[in-house]
């Protein structure tokens, strides 16, 4: 297999370590451009336990790193009861027909963790909308379009029936609010594939001339435990209930020691990535060990190339 994804030689570009105020773990980073520069909202850990989220600004995308000197988006419990034991994981993406920038992530609350959205024009007020799908759901992304009339979001629910694996769903809404027409589109692989047990959306949907980019996170079960590894799927431009294509290796997984060694081992979790429109380089942005934040570039030509003839 080709290498598509080449790591940063300054990984990991962001640690507890850079934080200005007290953090035990930083990770799992939303990405967008804002303001001709790179912004991050990263998911902070504190030593409760508890996840908040933070902005990161660069100009480059790759160091330079600028941290808010407070947290971005603090819980809410006593408004948003959801919140209750943290927020994790955004993914963002800009709503042109809105104006605003959509940002999902998951809400902690006390039936488990669920999917909350809220928009904002400056990442620094935020406007919730409150849960928009019950628990247990995560690794959720709005596309930053609609597909006739209808907003639609990638998100991943988590089954508890005997033999059901956690797979990838697509949902429709005429307003953000209310969610129907749920889809299945990319499943666990059964047996021993590398993502056999379970499958997760990585950054938001990246629209290209072929189809809507996906790079998912698949993960596998093993003796000594969970590895979190990346793939990637290529959904119809104008009905991405349709899977083109689906990489049956993964392109991008735990190597280097940052990604082997941490709170939680083996684990490469991308939630944001950004494309330059004028060289087509994409950065992908990921937790790596559930510690730090690192950083891995690729050419968008070459990672559809790949994909369009690559063994399904």
């Amino acid at each position: 297999m080709p290498e598509l994804f080449h790591r940063y030689p300054g990984n990991p570009i962001l640690t507890a370590g850079d934080w200005p105020y007290p953090a035990n773990s930083v990770f799992n980073p939303g990405a967008t451009r804002f303001n001709d520069e790179v912004l991050l909202l990263v998911r902070v850990e504190d030593f409760q336990g508890l996840s908040h989220l933070t902005v990161a600004r660069s100009p480059d995308g790759r160091s330079g790193w600028r941290v808010d000197p407070e947290p971005t988006l603090l819980p809410d419990p006593l408004r948003h009861p959801e919140e209750f034991w943290g927020i994790e994981d955004p993914r963002i993406v800009f709503l042109e027909e809105e104006g605003l920038y959509a940002v999902t992530y998951v809400a902690y609350s006390r039936g488990g963790p669920l999917v909350a959205l809220a928009t904002t024009s400056d990442f620094r007020t935020f406007h919730r909308l409150g849960p928009i799908l019950p628990p247990e759901d995560k690794d959720a992304s709005l596309f930053p379009r609609r597909f006739r009339g209808r907003w639609a979001m990638i998100h991943r629910p988590m089954p508890t029936s005997p033999g059901a694996r956690p797979n990838i769903w697509i949902s429709f809404s005429p307003d953000l609010r209310h969610w129907g027409d749920h889809t299945v589109i990319i499943e666990a692989r059964p047996g021993g594939w590398w993502d056999s047990d379970r499958v997760g959306l990585g950054p938001q949907p990246i629209e290209t001339p072929e189809g809507w980019l996906i790079l998912y996170h698949g993960v596998r079960q093993t003796a000594s435990g969970r590895i979190y590894r990346v793939g990637m799927a290529l959904l119809d431009l104008e009905d991405p209930r349709k899977v083109i294509r689906r990489s049956a290796e993964w392109v991008f997984g735990p190597r280097a020691p940052y990604e082997r060694v941490g709170d939680v081992p083996n684990v490469t979790f991308p939630c944001g990535a950004v494309v330059d429109p004028r060289s087509g380089e994409l950065l992908m942005y990921y937790g790596a060990a559930d510690t730090c934040v690192a950083l891995a570039t690729a050419d968008l030509r070459t990672l559809l190339d790949y994909l369009l003839h690559a063994p399904m």
